[in-house]
């Protein structure tokens, strides 16, 4: 069985009880064992969970090119995978202030894109230009359910606006979308848009960029069949799937439901499932994973 080594800082000493015992702590911090992959995992995911604001490192023999693999949690070290090589990459903050400010959003709804924005260099090394999305329905079936709010962030270069449309509902919500969502009848007939409009804005504000979200296909159902109901059928734009590179970088989560992804990226713990508040964080989740982030810097 291969030997472990965990690193741990400021974490609680219920958790430093847990990892004594299956492993020995030669040093302050410091733990060693010799154990399978399966204990190593559930480990690795009790740490996440009970470490609160402290960070971790676990490395481990593997085979691979350099013989070993690891893991982080809340260090400013961060492993990111190069052509199958475990790499270690240590982020440049940035502070960016050119923000663009959409007319779609006042000031303070940028608080949150600041943040991560402001904390990753890639929006700054290379122009990245991609367009996050996520939507609201009255159920799961494209087919008979419909969108009621599409929301969107577009990260153009440096640059960052935002998107968010509700949709006219002629008919009663479900009791457990309202309760869901917060969003009312009473704000779709007040606020509500024809979805033909809604559709032409949205492709006008999006225009050719990949469109990004998390499990997408789900929104690239309602999205097509919606833009094909409204007459149109030239849409090209790709999508982009957050949730198949989280997999591969997170590879030994419970699940993986938006919520507990952000959770493990250290974002947030709950969702307002709301288009536009979702597509922030799904934003931000964007900048954090690195086999995302890689997969743009390859492309031409």
């Amino acid at each position: 069985m291969p030997m472990t080594v965990i690193t741990i800082t400021k974490a609680p000493a219920k958790l430093r009880g847990d990892l004594t015992k299956w492993m020995q702590e030669i040093s302050t911090g410091v733990y060693v064992g010799n154990f399978n992959s399966r204990v190593r995992e559930k480990l690795w995911q009790r740490i996440i969970e009970s470490i609160e604001n402290g960070q971790a490192t676990m490395s481990y023999s593997s085979r691979n090119e350099i013989g070993y693999e690891f893991q982080t949690f809340r260090t400013s070290r961060i492993g990111v995978d190069y052509d199958g090589i475990p790499l270690v990459m240590l982020p440049m903050i940035v502070e960016d202030k050119s923000l663009l400010k959409h007319g779609f959003s006042d000031a303070s709804k940028f608080q949150q894109i600041k943040k991560f924005s402001q904390n990753n260099r890639v929006l700054t090394q290379k122009k990245l230009s991609y367009v996050v999305i996520d939507i609201e329905t009255t159920g799961l079936n494209p087919e008979t359910d419909q969108m009621i709010e599409i929301g969107a962030i577009k990260i153009n270069h440096n640059q960052i606006s935002e998107f968010q449309m509700l949709v006219e509902f002629n008919k009663t919500l479900p009791k457990n979308i309202t309760e869901l969502t917060g969003i009312t009848d009473e704000m779709l007939r007040k606020d509500g848009q024809e979805i033909k409009l809604v559709m032409k804005e949205f492709v006008r504000f999006i225009e050719d960029y990949p469109l990004v979200g998390y499990n997408i296909d789900f929104d690239k159902k309602f999205i097509l069949n919606t833009i094909k109901r409204c007459g149109g059928s030239d849409f090209k734009n790709p999508f982009i799937d957050l949730l198949s590179f989280v997999k591969k970088e997170k590879m030994f989560l419970a699940n993986y439901k938006l919520q507990t992804v952000l959770k493990a990226y250290d974002i947030l713990d709950t969702l307002p499932h709301r288009a536009l508040q979702d597509s922030r964080l799904t934003a931000e989740l964007a900048t954090k994973v690195n086999v995302f982030l890689n997969f743009l810097r390859m492309k031409p």
